[in-house]
């Protein structure tokens, strides 16, 4: 099974930056090296939303409208580690974050951010944005 371990939400005022880190684990002997990694929110009152995606075999990366521009996700593959690098955050991006993967990687599932793509998922951190 894979394990997602999250770290890095907080608070920060409107117009800052934060850090998301997830870091993966599998101890069926899945690889890393061809994984879809997937960020997605969820505010109260409102359903899950993608936020983007990186596949951990060649670095390709999607990203959602509202965050196109200001936020980026890059990896370490060496430390089996992806990160969300949030800019220019606005209070509309407040929401408990999450990571996931799946482990048999397509364009669909990478492109689409559905839910349902994928089988494995982190526990959350918050972040929440104030004006």
């Amino acid at each position: 099974q894979v394990q997602l371990v999250e770290s890095g939400g907080g608070s920060v005022q409107a117009g800052g930056s934060l850090r998301l880190s997830c870091a993966a684990s599998d101890s069926d002997g899945y690889t890393y090296s061809r994984y879809c990694m997937g960020w997605f929110r969820q505010a109260p009152g409102k359903e899950r939303e993608g936020v983007g995606s990186i596949y951990t075999g060649n670095g390709l990366t999607y990203y959602a409208g509202p965050v196109k521009g200001r936020f980026t996700i890059s990896q370490d593959s060496a430390k089996n580690t992806v990160y969300l690098q949030m800019n220019s955050l606005k209070p509309e991006d407040s929401a408990m974050y999450y990571c996931a993967a799946a482990t048999s990687c397509n364009w669909i599932s990478l492109r689409d951010l559905k839910s349902s793509d994928y089988g494995y998922w982190g526990q959350g951190t918050q972040v929440t944005v104030s004006s």
